[in-house]
């Protein structure tokens, strides 16, 4: 009886990961860098033998759901993605394309949030950045205007200006796809555009980068 009980949670528990665990792990969505920033500390798991700092995909689980609730409130044209890395451009795009928000994939230019004379001048009320380091000049001009930021973060990133952590490997071409796919799921079901998982029509695949 004992055995019964203490089993419970451990089944439960897996049983409220959006997708299975395993999925996140072949994902590489775990997989962190050799540096830890002390901001992460908290959404490390566990050092490998190879220095690699180990993710808890639990708290990423649990850092999409909020961060997908956290966007729905927004209108989607006021969401800004931005992802200047090579394996966050496609994601970022395909997610911003289902959703109707801005991207910005590649170069940021300078001034984008912050001068209202450029041609390509954006006033969003949120941003979401695949990188806070390489999206720096982005998160910078958020900082000044005001507005809120998501940022997935990998093990080695500062998120002193981030206002939303989401704890995934942001430099991995799978990992990317799964983290923007579940986002846009998780979004639409907040929203109630979706009704189940099952109404999602799109996979993993179609917001991976090409290599």
């Amino acid at each position: 009886m004992d055995e019964v009980v203490e089993a419970q949670p451990q089944e439960e528990q897996v049983a409220q990961l959006l997708i299975p665990e395993e999925v996140y792990l072949t994902s590489g969505v775990h997989i962190g860098t050799q540096q830890k920033s002390a901001d992460m500390k908290e959404f490390i798991f566990k050092v490998r033998t190879d220095g690699l700092y180990v993710l808890d995909v639990k708290k990423t689980d649990d850092r999409i759901r909020i961060a997908a609730s956290f966007l729905a409130r927004y209108d989607p044209s006021k969401i800004l993605v931005v992802s200047a890395r090579q394996y966050g451009q496609k994601p970022a795009k395909v997610f911003a394309k289902t959703m109707g928000s801005s991207v910005v994939a590649g170069r940021f230019v300078p001034g984008s949030l912050t001068n209202p004379i450029l041609p390509h001048f954006i006033e969003p009320e949120i941003i979401l950045v695949t990188d806070p380091a390489a999206d720096e000049q982005a998160l910078r001009e958020a900082l000044s205007v005001g507005i809120p930021i998501v940022g997935i973060c990998d093990a080695n990133n500062e998120t002193r200006h981030v206002d939303l952590v989401v704890p995934s490997n942001n430099k991995g071409r799978r990992a990317l796809a799964t983290v923007y796919w579940l986002l846009t799921r998780e979004i639409q079901k907040a929203r109630g555009t979706l009704k189940t998982d099952d109404d999602f029509k799109m996979t993993v695949e179609d917001f991976e980068a090409t290599l």
